[in-house]
């Protein structure tokens, strides 16, 4: 699917999400706030890569695919019971050229505004200035006229208007009854934002583990991925797509997670590995930015471990220091090339999205579906990190 489709239905339900039916009760000198929040709610949707979306559609298809009789003769992955969706007769639903119910479409488009709640949420706990080559949502509606902490109050209040909508919108696409298992799905999508709530709070956790013990904060870092991206980035999506084509809950919920989990690290390790190897133009966000800011990745991890005793506490004392110079942040990176640190983030990539790869060839979809399948997974790992 092509992503301008994803982008423009994005806009179209944040639009009417944010309808001004209810403007007729705000007050005249309070609606130019709210519709600031609004506008940039609208702005802070576009761009992005859409994987999220991609996926969850190419797991709806992927299902879908190839010998239906081949899937139904699986009982663990296709009971032949009712769903819980009903009235079907009569009903009507509109399909993209990928075959596509527009509901699933919908659904595809609930998880990425999710994704941009968090993202402006995770913006301001980072203090970072730039999203998807813009102004953070903290930053574009601060103020001159206004308290120091106005963006910030604002763009958390937008950040929570987002999560709402995603939900409200998941929703109503899953009361179409051409998406399987609608109970289920709802609870995917709660459990979705519940991982992540737990993962962020475990994240801002893991910054507190001493750098002197590198291998606690290497397992600490990966759990968070776990929890944090894995379960919004990769697990969801899989799950609500095979669920919604008709794979029965318990089995697509295992499904996910064996694709997913190892897929979702790998995803969290390339970014962080793309912010000392990669470019601002390729990411949306400086070189060296998570240095800049002090955070406490695996890559620093691997670094402090491969160190010898002059670098180590060379790095240990840039990271305690309240901000890194330009000077800093060069000498961190070449760190980071010279003692092994960036060939570990390789192979522990390579690794995880072997562990991918073995996950969906042992799925019980057709030949065409897990192509399907593989095709979407690899657009999370740059090609030359796989």
């Amino acid at each position: 699917m092509d992503n301008r489709v994803i982008d423009r239905r994005i806009a179209e339900l944040c639009q009417e999400w944010m309808h001004d039916d209810d403007h007729n009760v705000v007050a005249a000198n309070l609606q130019p706030t709210l519709q600031a929040v609004f506008d940039e709610g609208l702005g802070a949707n576009r761009g992005g890569k859409r994987l999220r979306a991609l996926l969850a559609l190419a797991a709806f298809r992927s299902y879908r695919t190839g010998d239906e009789s081949a899937k139904k003769s699986v009982a663990t992955h296709q009971p032949e019971t009712p769903t819980d969706n009903t009235n079907l007769a009569g009903m009507h639903t509109s399909k993209d050229a990928d075959n596509v119910p527009s509901a699933m479409l919908d659904l595809a488009c609930a998880i990425e505004i999710y994704q941009t709640s968090a993202l402006i949420h995770d913006d301001i706990i980072d203090d970072s200035p730039q999203r998807r080559g813009r102004a953070s949502a903290h930053v574009a509606l601060a103020r001159n006229d206004a308290p120091d902490n106005f963006g910030t109050g604002l763009a958390l209040m937008l950040g929570n208007m987002l999560a709402t909508a995603s939900l409200d919108i998941a929703s109503n696409a899953l009361e179409n009854p051409e998406l399987q298992h609608a109970n289920a799905n709802l609870h995917t999508f709660l459990a979705m934002q519940r991982a992540v709530e737990i993962g962020q709070t475990l994240d801002l956790g893991a910054e507190t583990i001493s750098l002197e013990h590198p291998h606690e904060l290497i397992e600490a870092s990966l759990n968070v991925f776990a929890w944090k991206t894995a379960s919004y980035t990769t697990i969801a999506p899989l799950e609500l797509g095979l669920c919604a084509a008709g794979m029965a809950p318990v089995a697509a919920h295992q499904v996910a997670r064996e694709i997913g989990l190892p897929l979702g690290v790998a995803f969290q390790l390339a970014d962080d590995l793309l912010d000392v190897i990669g470019s601002s133009q390729s990411t949306g966000k400086p070189v060296g930015g998570d240095i800049r800011e002090g955070k406490h990745t695996v890559l620093l991890a691997d670094a402090l471990q491969s160190a010898n005793e002059t670098d180590r506490a060379m790095l240990i004392n840039a990271y305690r220091q309240p901000g890194r110079s330009d000077a800093d942040v060069t000498h961190v990176l070449s760190l980071f090339a010279s003692n092994g640190a960036i060939d570990i983030s390789r192979k522990r990539i390579h690794k995880l999205w072997q562990q991918t790869q073995n996950a969906i060839g042992k799925t019980h979809i057709s030949p065409a579906g897990r192509a399907t399948l593989t095709a979407s997974c690899a657009r999370f790992i740059d090609d030359e990190l796989r």
